[in-house]
């Protein structure tokens, strides 16, 4: 029997949590918690009578140590999913180590505050020693490496999509369909049309900010950045149609360069619609992407979190949001000595996801994932102890359980690649 304990309410954690009750067998009990306890407790309402797991639910603020460590001993887990901010990652983390218990998220730590000073000293020093700029490392997570080893406890980060199932595909490849990689392209493509003039399919302050930060790719051992979109490419996606990609910095290149050390490059495109670069590049223009507080009647509001509680909620988006998303990786490399290509990917359909969990399919993407890595973790499938990104396990009974579990691979041998 194991205990699972979801920190989160959005999207993500509301499909995740929604594919934990499809499987009980695997999920008998399982705690919901966030700072809004009436979400918490209007999803576990949604799925009274529909599954066997043993759904309860719990208020936590979770930028609070003592009071994630209150509850974790309180209801003793086997596994936390952190499904809410990538803020609150070093938090929960700690709370983890704290009760021995292991830990999963899905986005690799960032902080709420950049002008923090002491996160600032030390993000200026790998500004200088790394070569990017990008607020979101590895860094900050993989400090705990050793802790996590000497208490016997797992880590999994970036147990999403991308980050996430694209490392596992990095993984897959490497184990049977190459003996070296050359390159890796990353591309995350989501034709999905929500109706709206401007919105985020995910949080809007965690969105934001990574599309607005320079680029930077991985070439010849060292990172190369670029201004933000300033590497435009066009690519013809399965089932979605030709789209405008730009190349971004992401977290999981920064991991796959140092597990996979032959590659000689690893880049990451996303597509983006001219309607949403136009009204981003006019939001930062006027200061609403800033993280610093700024005082207005009287009161310090911070502008980006402003203009999220303006913009439409990343959860509302399912019944209105039309389309397919395709996300996958495309490779060059050897095998048997011979020079060879090969592209995996998922497609998925973003009504398709609604009319099984109610969401879009950003969502779906993510949370499925998140699902089957708790899975892994919880049947001894991934058994490692220390901080760990996913290409570091075995890929095979990861990718079994999402194509089982609504994100079903495909496989081209020999794809267009990106100039």
């Amino acid at each position: 029997m194991s205990r699972v304990l979801v920190i989160g309410c959005g999207g993500v954690a509301s499909v995740a949590v929604k594919k934990c009750c499809q499987v009980s067998e695997f999920f008998p009990e399982l705690c919901i918690a966030s700072k809004t306890l009436s979400k918490c407790e209007a999803l576990a309402k949604s799925l009274e009578g529909k599954t066997k797991t043993k759904i309860t639910t719990a208020q936590v603020n979770a930028d609070n140590f003592d009071e994630l460590v209150w509850l974790i001993r309180s209801y003793k887990p086997d596994l936390v999913m952190h499904l809410a901010l990538p803020y609150q990652n070093l938090t929960i983390m700690e709370a983890c180590l704290a009760c021995g218990v292991h830990y999963m998220d899905t986005a690799n730590y960032e902080p709420e505050n950049t002008d923090d000073p002491r996160w600032r000293a030390v993000y200026e020093k790998r500004c200088k020693g790394a070569g990017f700029s990008a607020y979101f490392d590895y860094s900050w997570q993989w400090a705990y490496r050793e802790k996590f080893e000497n208490a016997g406890l797992t880590a999994l980060l970036g147990c999403g999509f991308d980050p996430g199932v694209t490392q596992a595909y990095c993984a897959y490849a490497k184990k049977h369909e190459f003996d070296t990689i050359d390159t890796i392209d990353i591309l995350d493509c989501n034709g999905g049309d929500h109706g709206y003039p401007f919105a985020t399919n995910f949080n809007p302050e965690i969105n934001l900010r990574e599309v607005s930060a320079p680029g930077s790719y991985w070439e010849n051992g060292h990172w190369v950045e670029v201004p933000a979109m300033s590497i435009k490419r066009e690519y013809d996606f399965d089932e979605v149609g030709r789209k405008d990609m730009y190349l971004l910095h992401h977290e999981e290149i920064e991991s796959l360069a140092l597990n996979i050390p032959e590659v000689k490059r690893i880049r990451f495109f996303m597509t983006f619609s001219q309607s949403y670069l136009t009204h981003m590049k006019c939001l930062e223009n006027v200061g609403m992407l800033s993280t610093t507080p700024i005082l207005f009647e009287g009161r310090e509001i911070v502008p980006i979190k402003f203009l999220k509680a303006l913009l439409p909620d990343p959860a509302s988006l399912g019944p209105r949001t039309r389309g397919k998303t395709n996300i996958g990786c495309i490779f060059t490399g050897k095998k048997d000595g011979k020079y060879k290509t090969y592209y995996i990917y998922n497609v998925c359909d973003h009504q398709e996801c609604y009319k099984e969990v109610g969401s879009q399919a950003v969502s779906y993407t993510t949370g499925v994932p998140a699902m089957c890595g708790a899975l892994m973790l919880l049947t001894g499938k991934w058994n490692k102890s220390g901080v760990h990104t996913v290409e570091e396990f075995d890929p095979d009974p990861f990718l079994d359980a999402l194509d089982k579990y609504g994100l079903p691979r495909r496989e081209n041998l020999n794809p267009v690649l990106v100039e």
